[in-house]
């Protein structure tokens, strides 16, 4: 009875269970005691490694700013009565740009000119009369004080006739009109803006810990949205004596040619500055396979099996990464179907 109790169908599914299990890891042992010389080959794409420029560049974006720039104003209120310029005009230093009504400050001039000369020909005459002891010498010099009154208020006079004239204070190109024929102007009103534009500079902020590779005479490249695919070259003219302690930046200024005039004041410029040029080993970022705080790759050896390497890896910039150290000249380097890879296992190498 004993012996019909432990023969239960239960029992027998179990033992058949065992024999199922026992069976497949003992098939499993021998199909993986030859390692991964019978492992399915794994498609990839290699690069080989081998040393190149590498160009370690800063990047920001910067503003542009005219070389000179000012706000044509009026100093005094009056109407405007000739206007000399258009829109846009490109002008030169000292060309006549707005005239007010100037009769008022035309007649003052013309009246202390008239007693200028007066009362120059009245001191000349005291003179003679002094050199014959007719005429004293107090009434000399009290004709000489008056001449030179008159000489400093015709000074004065002149000097507000020619605010009445506004010219351009340098070479460049004006801006929009902003006035009228026969407008009454104030003191600070606009009149236009003028910008020297040719070069042009370029400020833009640089952070703190690329400040001791900056210096004076530097090489910038700029580029602009509005003409795709070409680049403005220019130069570092001057780095500020202070660095920004909310931003940890440096505000830097770059002098760029601008010629022809295209770059306009006001335009955000992507600015591009070289800091070395170097020769070294370079590679994709996407070969690196990070594992907790180390980096590796995947160097295919003369069997055409994947090595996991590990590397050292130096400085970044988009899309490549400097190797410091871990592989030599010719290492052929797995850059796609890593994904699959395992240290040991076969590949095949796919061209393009």
């Amino acid at each position: 009875m004993a012996n019909r109790a432990l023969v239960t169908p239960i029992s027998i599914v179990v033992l058949i269970l065992l024999v199922l299990v026992a069976y497949v890891f003992l098939v499993a042992e021998q199909g993986g005691g030859g390692g991964n010389d019978n492992a399915e080959s794994v498609p990839v794409r290699v690069q080989v490694a081998e040393e190149s420029e590498f160009r370690d560049i800063i990047e920001a974006l910067g503003t542009a700013q005219a070389n000179e720039s000012v706000v044509i104003t009026a100093q005094s209120q009056e109407l405007v009565e000739s206007i000399y310029f258009d829109d846009g005009d490109n002008v030169e230093k000292g060309d006549l740009l707005v005239e007010l009504d100037s009769r008022e400050e035309q007649a003052r001039v013309q009246e202390l000119e008239f007693r200028l000369q007066e009362a120059q020909r009245q001191y000349g005459r005291l003179q003679d009369l002094a050199r014959e002891n007719v005429a004293s010498r107090q009434q000399l010099e009290e004709q000489d004080v008056l001449v030179k009154e008159i000489t400093a208020l015709l000074e004065v006079a002149e000097t507000q006739l020619a605010k009445m004239r506004i010219s351009a204070p340098f070479s460049g190109r004006l801006g929009i009109r902003q006035i009228s024929l026969g407008a009454l102007v104030s003191p600070g009103d606009v009149i236009t803006t003028l910008d020297d534009v040719s070069p042009i500079k370029v400020d833009f902020n640089v952070p703190e810990l690329y400040f001791a590779s900056l210096q004076e005479g530097q090489s910038v490249i700029t580029r602009s949205a509005a003409y795709p695919g070409e680049q403005f070259e220019g130069e570092i003219r001057s780095i500020d004596s202070r660095v920004d302690p909310l931003t940890r930046s440096i505000l830097v200024r770059a002098r760029v040619n601008n010629e022809d005039g295209r770059l306009r004041p006001g335009m955000l410029l992507r600015v591009t500055l070289l800091r070395s040029v170097d020769t070294t080993m370079v590679l994709p970022e996407k070969a690196l396979i990070p594992i907790r705080d180390r980096q590796y790759v995947y160097v295919i050896n003369d069997n055409n099996r994947a090595v996991q390497t590990e590397v050292t890896i130096g400085r970044r910039k988009p899309g490549v990464v400097e190797i410091v150290n871990g592989i030599e000249d010719g290492d052929r380097i797995v850059i796609e179907g890593i994904v699959r890879l395992r240290d040991g296992v076969p590949v095949t190498i796919q061209e393009g």
